[in-house]
């Protein structure tokens, strides 16, 4: 598969005027988060003075001034101190970089209209989504950490609150290939073994897996205390559907070839794949999760922006 074309230079997804667009919003945690009682965010934890809480391991862009010079003496490694004031929310950014998120730039054979090479793949429209919210959550002294997921954990950058950190989440982004299968539910299920005090889990993803393996892997973040949000990205011919003539539609993911009639199949298409969607909506229903749904023909601004603004207007008090 040929991988969409990427720029050499990160900060295409910071674009100024999407920024200033969403400036004044504010990722606000819903549940209780341990950290330092100020800020935006509960904590449950009452009484305290800013005081140490843990080591963790240092990552390119995190102040030197907090090394523990001790411990790198006794490990040759080099490890931050970590305080309570730095842990007021941990948000985890988990963006999909599996073959689906390519499309459309991936190939959809003679389906291909004018245009399609302008609109943005799901990858990159999930890309810019992620960036917006890391600059939110960064402007608020919150610390935001990164992994890039396929089948397998492709990258995991832990969270850093430092506002260099966003250049290299970035870095990362721009860096993954778009080669492998997903395995939704399985990567779920690391990321809550693995993160140990609730944060808030922020996924961007088009979910292309069982239904039940999402639901479990949903179901194991939520037990662990963790917010979670779902950022459902999908492309408008996914949704639509809108394919005329005879078309030979590239296999992804492992899936071969097909050349179909697809006004044969468009109904049972369309009724199959909003069918999936009401089934996902209703997990995250079910288990309190935040469900959003992007379309990568929407402005993603307006996407963005009228999610935040519900989500400020029914924060629990």
């Amino acid at each position: 598969m040929q991988e969409p074309p990427k720029s050499s230079d990160p900060r295409k997804y910071l674009d100024p005027k999407f920024l200033s667009k969403i400036a004044r919003l504010e990722v606000k945690a819903r549940l209780i988060v341990e950290g330092f009682i100020s800020g935006l965010h509960r904590s449950p934890y009452h009484g305290f003075s800013v005081e140490f809480a843990e080591h963790r391991e240092y990552v390119p862009g995190d102040d030197i001034r907090h090394i523990d010079w001790k411990v790198f003496g006794r490990s040759d490694r080099f490890y931050i101190k970590q305080y309570e004031e730095e842990t007021n929310l941990k948000a985890y950014v988990l963006l999909d970089v599996s073959e689906s998120m390519a499309y459309p730039h991936a190939g959809i054979g003679n389906a291909s209209r004018a245009g399609d090479d302008a609109r943005p793949s799901k990858f990159e429209y999930g890309t810019f989504v992620a960036a917006g919210l890391t600059h939110l959550l960064l402007r608020q002294q919150d610390a935001v950490g990164l992994t890039l997921f396929d089948e397998k954990v492709r990258t995991y950058v832990t969270p850093s609150s430092n506002p260099s950190h966003l250049s290299i989440l970035l870095s990362e982004i721009e860096r993954a290939p778009l080669r492998q299968k997903t395995n939704v539910g399985a990567i779920f299920h690391e990321i809550a073994d693995r993160i140990k005090k609730r944060g808030m889990i922020i996924i961007v993803s088009d979910l292309f897996d069982s239904l039940e393996h999402l639901k479990r892997g949903l179901k194991h973040l939520r037990y662990k205390g963790h917010e979670v949000i779902v950022l459902h990205v999908l492309d408008d011919d996914e949704l639509s559907f809108p394919f005329q003539r005879m078309t030979l539609f590239e296999g992804l993911e492992g899936y071969p070839e097909l050349l179909v009639n697809p006004q044969s199949l468009r109904e049972a298409y369309l009724e199959e794949f909003h069918g999936f969607l009401a089934d996902v909506r209703r997990i995250c229903r079910d288990l309190r999760v935040d469900y959003v749904k992007l379309s990568t023909a929407d402005a993603l601004d307006v996407a963005l922006s009228a999610y935040l603004a519900k989500r400020a207007g029914t924060q629990r008090t």
